[in-house]
């Protein structure tokens, strides 16, 4: 039984076989239909717009039927424990994805169940919005490895993804944020270790300098308190100047929701090199291509 839990979970090549496969599904080359007569769970601890929509449609589409399950309407949400919760939906589904609020909720799943599980987010990685964010890297800009990624900010759930996402694909990663706000600092050690090339500045600038793509993310994350956030993090706005001193054909990248004029000015979000919208709708074609790799053994 495969699970879908974090990018470090898998080795490059079966990575690389999902993102051919979100191009193929993306262009209409691939008709199968690996979720057929399947019954997918959809558990969420937290409101979504993109994962909510963008893994119904992609179940539908493979041919399965998504189950939506809000945390609420749950006995979950009512001190059933994540042990008995999955125990029992395994007896029902063919698989599930959890948005949820907790890492360790996730992974409990997976553990105490027999279906593969699927991380649509936690507090601590977000891996499906990083393999939509490779594949649109890939359709603008080509090879990963020869990629400068440049990230703005608050070293979140998404930006550990990319952290994974370094170590595998063999792209520079820079980090640009207050160093309060950093990674976990054994994610980052467990990355270098295995080769990736990631470095910690403190001025934007810098970051941005020469850079391909450059990327950021709501400066509060659903959760988080506001605190002094919005002051500590004011110099890693991205900005029309902070995007002329990257490469020309650079793009900029946002998993969305995006506040305009806190993380991102309205100007780069809007322009002509920013690619959210393209990368909002990779969230479909890759998450497809990995639910067909881990239900399908023909993938």
């Amino acid at each position: 039984m495969r699970h879908f839990l974090d990018l470090r979970d898998f080795d490059r090549d079966r990575l690389n076989a999902m993102l051919e496969t979100a191009a193929q599904m993306k262009a209409g080359e691939v008709s199968s239909m690996p979720l057929a007569g399947k019954s997918i769970g959809m558990i969420f601890e937290k409101p979504s717009t993109r994962t909510r929509v963008s893994f119904e449609v992609g179940i539908r589409q493979l041919g399965g039927t998504p189950v939506m399950l809000a945390a609420q309407d749950l006995q979950l949400g009512r001190g059933e424990t994540v042990a008995d919760t999955a125990r029992v939906l395994s007896r029902y589904l063919d698989g599930v994805m959890i948005r949820a609020l907790s890492h360790d909720t996730v992974a409990e799943f997976a553990a105490e169940g027999s279906i593969p599980v699927i991380n649509g987010l936690t507090n601590l990685s977000h891996p499906c919005q990083i393999m939509a964010d490779l594949q649109t890297i890939q359709a603008h800009l080509g090879a990963l490895e020869h990629q400068i990624v440049a990230w703005f900010g608050d070293g979140n759930n998404v930006a550990n993804s990319w952290i994974e996402a370094a170590a595998l694909f063999g792209f520079e990663l820079r980090i640009a944020g207050p160093e309060a706000y950093r990674p976990p600092a054994h994610l980052v050690a467990w990355a270098r270790a295995e080769g990736a090339n990631i470095s910690f500045v403190d001025k934007a600038e810098i970051a941005a300098k020469d850079a391909t793509v450059l990327v950021t993310d709501v400066w509060i994350s659903m959760g988080d308190d506001e605190g002094n956030r919005l002051q500590d993090m004011a110099p890693f706005q991205v900005t029309e100047t902070l995007m002329s001193l990257a490469a020309p054909d650079a793009i900029f990248m946002h998993c969305l929701p995006a506040l305009r004029g806190q993380e991102v000015t309205a100007e780069v979000i809007d322009g002509v090199q920013s690619v959210v919208f393209d990368e909002a709708e990779n969230r479909l074609h890759a998450q497809k291509a990995i639910m067909a790799h881990i239900f399908d053994d023909n993938f």
